[in-house]
């Protein structure tokens, strides 16, 4: 695995909440299985702390939760982004008016520069 520290964590405690949370989001069970294959650190973020509040932040910007499962099925590592970082490349692709015309994974993940 690219991530060992996956094999110290609890079913319970980290996996079955983040399934959860996934699954009510919308995603299906294939979606799912693809993002914890593609992005394992995953089972580190807390709930709480980071996953909730940054979807709450998304959804503030005019994402359903189905645009939102598309990316996160395409690109999860969106998740590991800081909230600062998520911030300022979405107002950069708001005030240039590409976001609603392009996929928001797509343009997550281009390098820092792009957004500089």
């Amino acid at each position: 695995t690219n991530f060992p520290q996956l094999m110290g964590y609890s079913l319970e405690e980290n996996l079955k909440p983040r399934v959860q949370w996934l699954k009510e989001l919308g995603m299906d069970d294939s979606q799912v299985a693809k993002t914890f294959t593609s992005f394992p650190q995953l089972m580190s973020y807390s709930l709480q702390g980071n996953l909730k509040p940054k979807m709450k932040s998304l959804r503030e910007h005019g994402f359903t939760d189905k645009h939102l499962v598309e990316v996160l099925s395409k690109f999860p590592q969106l998740l590991s982004y800081s909230s600062t970082r998520l911030e300022h490349r979405i107002g950069v692709l708001e005030s240039s008016g590409l976001l609603r015309n392009q996929s928001l994974s797509s343009f997550m993940a281009l390098t820092d520069a792009t957004f500089a």
